[in-house]
């Protein structure tokens, strides 16, 4: 079980420090700045404002400090709003960089990955774009609720980020897999490729959230230090995202083209 996995990932490490690959990000990269820049700019004082005026009306400031006092985070008193902002944007931030990987990256990731390894699989065409639209927006809005359901939890550091890595491990193995398997495999291969690999997956998936966490710890932390660094932090944070989910991608086509390949040999 382990074996095809590290192959994949040792393939998908080489694959992801090629200039092809580099040179991916930019586009999704650009796409995500002209988005959180435009939000951030737009929007971030008006959220503040609604976010302090909810804690004021609801005495969110007394039932907040006395769990931080509780927890001996006495001292994140002052910044549970800027906190509050940046835990409610981290997951809108990861969404859209899926959706951008998704949209812009993944179908270059699937020809690069079939031309250097798998030049001779037969396509089947077993997936479509609508399909991996309905599986992106199903799967984000799971991810969502369940997040904010979640939220709590970041009381907790050690708890969030673990709790992160099953919820990211979950979704981009739902998603990348689809992704990974629609040009190549026919819909019945899809199935059974999900079914018999469906531990493997999600401990690809998971891995690569434990990864795909450190930017929002990093971007959460460091601004908290400094609320100045916010948005410097969050554009580091959103290309880190990028750069992950690339490799992600790349582990995930290694990994199920191969198990492609092994279903076929049979009858090869």
């Amino acid at each position: 079980m382990v074996r095809p996995i590290a192959i994949a990932y040792g393939r998908a490490l080489r694959s992801q420090f090629s200039s092809r690959m580099l040179l991916l990000s930019v586009v999704p990269l650009l796409l995500s700045l002209a988005l959180w820049g435009s939000l951030l700019y737009a929007g971030m004082q008006p959220l503040y404002d609604w976010l302090q005026d909810s804690f004021r009306e609801y005495g969110l400031f007394e039932t907040s400090g006395s769990i931080l006092s509780t927890l001996g985070l006495g001292f994140l008193k002052t910044l549970v709003v800027p906190l509050a902002a940046m835990l409610a944007l981290l997951p809108l931030m990861i969404i859209t960089s899926l959706l951008f990987i998704g949209v812009g990256a993944m179908p270059a990731i699937a020809r690069h990955v079939s031309r250097v390894q798998f030049p001779d699989l037969e396509r089947k065409e077993g997936g479509s774009f609508l399909g991996s639209l309905g599986v992106n927006l199903s799967g984000i809005v799971v991810f969502a609720l369940l997040w904010i359901v979640t939220l709590p939890l970041y009381a907790l550091a050690p708890i969030a980020l673990l709790v992160q890595a099953v919820l990211w491990g979950w979704l981009t193995a739902r998603v990348m897999s689809y992704d990974a398997l629609s040009i190549h495999a026919s819909l019945e291969e899809r199935r059974i490729i999900v079914a018999t690999r469906r531990r493997q997956l999600l401990l690809i998936g998971t891995v690569s959230g434990l990864l795909g966490a450190l930017p929002g710890v990093a971007w959460i932390g460091g601004a908290l230090l400094s609320v100045v660094l916010f948005p410097v932090l969050a554009v580091l944070s959103i290309w880190l995202y990028l750069i992950i989910f690339i490799f992600t991608g790349l582990w995930f086509q290694y990994y199920c083209l191969q198990a492609l390949a092994d279903l076929r040999a049979p009858s090869a």
